[in-house]
């Protein structure tokens, strides 16, 4: 089959190895499949992982052990967990200590024209969702896993460093909760095209302090950024994966009782219910669709500051 795939260098191939299913697995042909940050830090040597990278995309179940599946336009979960250590039993499964994860750890992922994933970790897509508002419901997904980890009240003011891909989309899953989060980049086109969206952006550093602030910045010192601007007792959320590393102070955060949260992947129910209810609609960030014999390309529209998502297109 036709995919991107990386072994030291990313490569388009028409001769990968086509994919075995395995058992209580199905196989999807990819529809569109996005590329995020992490994607192009893995090409930066993130991971150690080899194979086909991807994990945000939807498509259609083509082949499957759950024959109630098989035809389903779906997404799919990125954690494929044991099913029988802790952090499984307890439904904790993008946790499993020894879960591959779609395009990122052991498991070949979605720059490809098929892939394949646990059927229990693919979800129907509602058919009010287009393809290409479906394909963002990862990064979606992740967004909202931070009001399963901590609360935010009403009036507590809130920082989104970054105006790239994570940061977009970390602010309009606050902006469907009601909340009015200020995002900060360095890019002035991207925060014009979010401001048309209904956030509320600035290319300065914002004066005062603030309860929450947000790392999408996808870089290693987006975390001394977030210490300069979050309140004394307040909390910063890491939401970047970064191949780079930073030196830390981390004598602030204890001076200023600072509560430092790491925040992943989260549930896709909630991504999907806020796209089919219309309370987000992220089509507007689409820069570019690549067919898949011009991956290489896409991969370099994905680099370049000045866009936002761009999306393969297999078939």
């Amino acid at each position: 089959m036709q995919a991107l795939a990386f072994d030291q260098r990313l490569e388009y191939r028409r001769d990968y190895p086509d994919l075995a299913r395995r058992r209580g697995e199905s196989i999807v042909r990819v529809s569109l499949a996005g590329i995020c940050g992490t994607d192009l830090e893995i090409s930066r040597g993130y991971m150690t992982f080899r194979g086909i990278p991807g994990h945000e995309f939807v498509g259609r179940v083509v082949e499957a052990s759950n024959p109630e599946l098989r035809g389903k336009r779906v997404v799919g979960e990125i954690n494929a967990g044991c099913g029988r250590c802790d952090a499984c039993i307890g439904g904790l499964s993008r946790h499993c200590p020894n879960r591959t994860v779609l395009g990122i750890l052991g498991r070949d992922g979605t720059f490809a024209e098929f892939s394949t994933l646990p059927d229990e970790n693919l979800l129907p897509v509602p058919d009010s969702i287009p393809d290409d508002a479906a394909v963002f419901t990862e990064p979606l997904a992740a967004a909202f896993e931070i009001f399963e980890q901590i609360h935010i009240g009403r009036n507590q003011s809130i920082l989104v460093l970054g105006d790239g891909r994570l940061g977009a989309m970390v602010a309009l899953a606050l902006n469907s909760r009601s909340y009015e989060p200020l995002v900060v980049g360095h890019h002035a086109e991207k925060l014009e095209r979010l401001s048309a969206l209904g956030l509320n952006t600035t290319e300065t550093a914002p004066d005062g302090k603030f309860d929450f602030v947000i790392d999408c910045t996808g870089k290693g010192d987006g975390f001394r950024d977030a210490l300069a601007m979050v309140a004394p007792r307040g909390t910063i959320i890491l939401k970047s994966t970064a191949a780079a590393g930073a030196e830390l102070n981390l004598a602030p955060v204890v001076v200023n009782e600072i509560t430092v949260l790491g925040s992943r992947c989260g549930r896709f129910a909630p991504a999907l219910e806020a796209l089919a209810a219309k309370r987000i609609d992220p089509r507007p960030l689409i820069d570019g669709i690549f067919p898949l014999s011009d991956g290489l390309d896409a991969i370099s529209a994905a680099e370049n500051p000045s866009n936002f998502k761009i999306l393969l297109k297999p078939a």
